[in-house]
């Protein structure tokens, strides 16, 4: 059954589940047989979560979350890419997903890796030069503001990812314009738990 959801209540219920799993009274909601059988069909996901691929980050576990419940996209360091856009934009105009969440984490590897590449100049090896290149505008923005720490630069990266979204995808703008869709930026404690709004774009 669709349950549609104005971004304000989407986020609200996504607050609801954190502040469970941080208390550890998490209700597993919608993991039961009978809710795989009623999505056989179709899926109404009440919010797409587009957060760093880190394994301490499961959205599903972190918001006490079920199936079809979250359409999930995950990348180290949450760099965007063509997929990443096709993804969420697939999110915002077939599912009508009414809230995209952009999650990063303390300690997060790839913004740490950036920060030693800026710091020594040497750039890693591979395709994980292509994860650094698209971070170090979060490290050196963080720097310019005299922020050397690494958690600073995540939630950085995080503001940063959010604005590109929308200033990347006509479709993620248009729904943001319209009120149909917001979008979200949180910062994830490893240590509590805890995912905090450190950026919105929209009403909420």
């Amino acid at each position: 059954m669709a349950t549609y959801l104005t971004p304000a209540l989407a986020w609200q219920r996504l607050r609801e589940g954190n502040k469970r799993f941080v208390a550890g009274t998490s209700s597993h909601p919608n993991q039961d047989a009978s809710r795989r059988s009623s999505l056989v069909e179709n899926q109404h996901p009440f919010a797409v979560i587009f957060g760093c691929a880190d394994s301490r980050l499961a959205a599903e576990i972190i918001f006490d979350l079920g199936l079809g419940d979250a359409f999930v996209v995950r990348t180290a360091g949450q760099v965007i890419d063509d997929a990443v856009l096709g993804s969420l934009e697939y999110s915002v105009s077939e599912l009508d997903v009414p809230l995209i969440v952009v999650l990063g984490h303390d300690s997060c590897g790839a913004v740490t890796a950036t920060k030693n590449a800026v710091e020594t100049g040497q750039m890693p090896v591979g395709f994980i030069r292509s994860l650094v290149e698209r971070i170090t505008p979060s490290v050196l923005t963080s720097l310019r503001n005299n922020q050397t720490d690494v958690n600073d630069m995540v939630v950085e990266n995080v503001k940063q990812t959010s604005q590109r979204l929308v200033d990347s995808s006509r479709v993620i703008s248009g729904a943001v314009d319209s009120g149909r869709t917001a979008v979200i930026g949180l910062a994830y404690s490893l240590a509590d738990g805890r995912a905090d709004l450190v950026s919105s774009i929209g009403r909420l």
